[in-house]
């Protein structure tokens, strides 16, 4: 490594980090700051620079690594270890430079570095513009109504390389809600916030950071159905402030390419339904996934071995719980994501995909018979996904497979390049130092795929758990498709998800991957889960509004871990709440978190939390409410199809269907799953009363088949074994039965024992 590290561009979307220049882009008159890595025996650091003043040599500061760290700002926590670990992080010295006022004009500057016996070489030569917001730059083409477009307020910011960034703004009123903006998991109505679109990795308490985002929202009036909405058309990162500053005015900002500054801007009409359709239509159709995904999924990172596997699928069953999905996530070597763990077979030098045939499972492995199991697993009906991450360590050894794959990556440029040519290796905090592949080289794609191919049509899995997506940080990376980090970081996810899908279509299997992030677009590869929270109520709230922000951005296909999947389980009644809530979104699963084999269990199955609490209501009750999933499963897959066919997505705000009316945005976390039934899930500990609004119409309550003429609210007493429910009364003849189904034994507990909470 060299002596001194310095990245302009930086990579952390939300941190300076310890080598770049900061701002990327200077603003002439202001300060900024430059910062290198040192090797820990560089004693001094100067950066030499040449401006319209001439040469200058400035001596750099040292400081401390760890001052550049706030974890009350970074929010990464005990996760900020991992990402200290990087490469470019071991024995290196922090330096830095504050400059009062950056110079109209080009800057140009290198580092010298001074070691005790004396100077070395400096680095290569650094060059940026600096920048000024001006009324002209580049072009703002809007394709809708113009109108709402306040074009005297649209701003350039430009140097001598032409235009970075573009600020403009949108009228609003007073009346106008704003919604959508990908997944997200602070609020539904945005109005009043400040935040960006960019792909990011936040574990736990995402707050404004979100691993799927959009630059796409709807506006909805909430005295009209005439609404509007936008979209940005760019896979850049964009910036919102959504009245936040001027109460009558969302401001937008998007990042530009210089040598091409022209953004487009889509703006649509209609009701929010109408709005997301159209949407839709332009980005790419949302793809149906297959029925079974509407059954109950089961999951948790601990279950290892095929003969736990069997154990707790068994188990369920005994218990007469319904399965109809397992993730299996602790299946591989963790190395190659490609083989059973304690597989063995020859290492491909090329790193060429491996057929059944090439591998023997050892009798008292891990895995002795992966195809028996998932045979097993299908004849009764339970369908399997396994885990994958898009990134190959380099920190497994010099010899096997996981160190030939790398080596092909390198040698072929089947990996992400950074800005100068060098492979790229992961900066975030998971796997970091991986290499990446590149999905824009279609030859890296097919090496990729086709190493898993066998899974599909050797083992007989139905799909893939997609996850991790999130690794490309950096404006300047390259691809093999001529772009740069800053245009196709956002894009990664999406093609990391489409080329796992394409693959399934090519074996002709009626399966589907699981995903965590994307961008817009993501609906084209489906289905998508909210990614790592735990097990709070705060956590519950923040999962129900991503739910409904992902489908308003067009990810029709959407599930959570039901009750979180990190840390302590959930108490009974954050568990059953929960579980009543994911019954009736379009994806129920459990899942937990990897918990180093320690004892007690971590499991989020119902079998545990009822034995780890001494409360047997959390099995009787989550036994009822996964066989009322599975009665719904016939309304969930054609109200699926209906998604698909219209826009609209199957769990989605009340504005949805009920535009025109203002008081359903006092009700943020109610919902419609599909067109007949109105959701109002508990999410608050310790009750067992909700208030329900209902909308203009006739209702039917879904357990008590008491009609409600709307608009009304409903005090409702909701036992754990209910959640309030209410059917349009024009489809009470079908759905009525599903809820008075056969008892599962959640009633007779409740016949001894009323109280809602322990």
């Amino acid at each position: 490594m060299n002596l001194l590290q310095h990245r302009p561009f930086g990579g952390h979307a939300y941190r300076v980090e310890p080598d770049q220049r900061h701002p990327v882009h200077p603003l002439i008159g202001e300060a900024y700051e430059l910062r290198v890595l040192a090797a820990a025996h560089v004693v001094a650091v100067t950066a030499e620079m040449t401006d319209i003043d001439g040469l200058r040599r400035h001596p750099l500061v040292e400081a401390l690594v760890d001052d550049l760290y706030d974890p009350g700002t970074d929010a990464e926590g005990h996760l900020m270890s991992a990402s200290r670990a990087l490469p470019e992080m071991a024995d290196r010295r922090l330096w830095r430079i504050a400059m009062p006022s950056a110079p109209a004009g080009r800057i140009r500057y290198r580092f010298l570095p001074e070691l005790a016996a004396g100077h070395a070489a400096p680095t290569e030569w650094f060059e940026c513009s600096t920048c000024r917001w001006q009324p002209e730059g580049g072009e703002l083409a809007v394709i809708g109504d113009t109108g709402r477009l306040l074009t005297d307020r649209t701003r350039w910011l430009a140097g001598g390389d032409g235009p970075v960034r573009v600020r403009f703004a949108l009228a609003l009123t007073p009346s106008d809600h704003v919604l959508g903006f990908g997944e997200r998991f602070d609020h539904l109505d945005q109005r009043g916030e400040s935040f960006d679109a960019v792909v990011f990795e936040q574990y736990q308490q995402q707050g404004k950071r979100t691993y799927l985002p959009s630059p796409f929202a709807i506006v909805a009036n909430g005295h009209s159905a005439q609404g509007w909405g936008f979209h940005v058309r760019t896979s850049r990162r964009t910036w919102f402030d959504v009245a936040n500053t001027d109460t009558d005015v969302m401001w937008i900002e998007a990042a530009l390419d210089p040598a091409n500054p022209r953004l487009e801007l889509r703006i649509y009409d209609g009701a929010p339904g109408a709005v997301l359709s159209a949407h839709l239509d332009e980005i790419g159709a949302p793809t149906l996934p297959p029925d079974w995904v509407f059954r109950p999924w089961m999951s948790a990172n601990e279950w290892n071995s095929q003969e736990r596997i069997v154990q707790e699928v068994q188990r369920s069953l005994d218990l007469d719980i319904p399965v109809g999905v397992i993730v299996i996530e602790a299946w591989s070597d963790e190395s190659t994501f490609t083989v059973f763990r304690d597989t063995q077979h020859d290492t491909k030098p090329d790193g060429a995909p491996l057929r059944l045939a090439d591998m023997h499972f050892p009798a008292d492995g891990a895995w002795p018979d992966p195809v028996a199991m998932v045979t097993w697993l299908h004849e009764h009906d339970v369908r399997v996904l396994l885990w994958q991450i898009p990134l190959v360590p380099i920190d497994r050894g010099d010899s096997g497979q996981v160190a030939a794959d790398a080596a092909t990556m390198i040698e072929r440029d089947y990996c992400v390049r950074t800005g100068d040519g060098d492979p790229y290796h992961n900066r975030g905090w998971w796997f970091p130092g991986a290499l990446l592949p590149d999905w824009t080289n279609s030859e890296a794609r097919k090496w990729w795929i086709d190493k898993r191919r066998y899974l599909l049509t050797d083992i007989g899995i139905d799909g893939f758990k997609t996850d991790g997506g999130e690794h490309a940080w950096g404006d300047d990376l390259r691809y093999a498709d001529g772009t740069r980090g800053d245009e196709t970081n956002n894009l990664s996810p999406l093609h990391y998800a489409q080329a796992y899908h394409e693959l399934i279509r090519e074996t002709g299997v009626d399966g589907t991957t699981f995903s965590r992030s994307g961008f817009t677009g993501a609906a084209t590869a489906p289905c998508h889960w909210a990614g790592d929270e735990a097990s709070t109520w705060e956590a519950f709230r923040a999962s129900i509004t991503a739910g409904l922000t992902a489908g308003t951005s067009g990810v029709l296909f959407w599930g959570w871990d039901l009750a979180g999947f990190s840390g302590e389980i959930p108490t009974v009644d954050l568990y059953l709440r929960s579980t009543a809530m994911a019954a009736l979104c379009p994806i129920m699963q459990f899942h937990s978190e990897f918990n180093h084999g320690r004892l007690p269990l971590q499991d989020r199955t119902p079998w545990n939390i009822a034995e780890r609490t001494g409360d047997e209501r959390a099995l009787a009750i989550y036994r009822h409410f996964a066989h009322l999933r599975q009665r719904l499963q016939p309304y969930l897959s054609s109200q699926a199809a209906r998604s698909v066919d219209n826009g609209w997505p199957m769990m989605r705000p009340l504005c949805f269907d009920h535009p025109d009316d203002p008081n359903i945005w006092n009700h943020p976390f109610q919902y419609h799953l599909g067109d007949h039934l109105l959701v109002a899930p508990i999410c608050d500990p310790g009750t067992d009363t909700i208030d329900v609004y209902l909308p203009a119409g006739e209702w039917i309550d879904a357990w008590t088949s008491t009609r409600h003429r709307g608009p009304v609210m409903i005090h409702r007493q909701t036992p754990w074994d209910e959640i309030a429910v209410y059917i349009r009364a024009e489809a009470a003849e079908q759905l009525l039965d599903v809820f008075a189904g056969p008892a599962t034994g959640a009633r007779e507990l409740r016949e001894h024992d009323h109280s809602p909470v322990p």
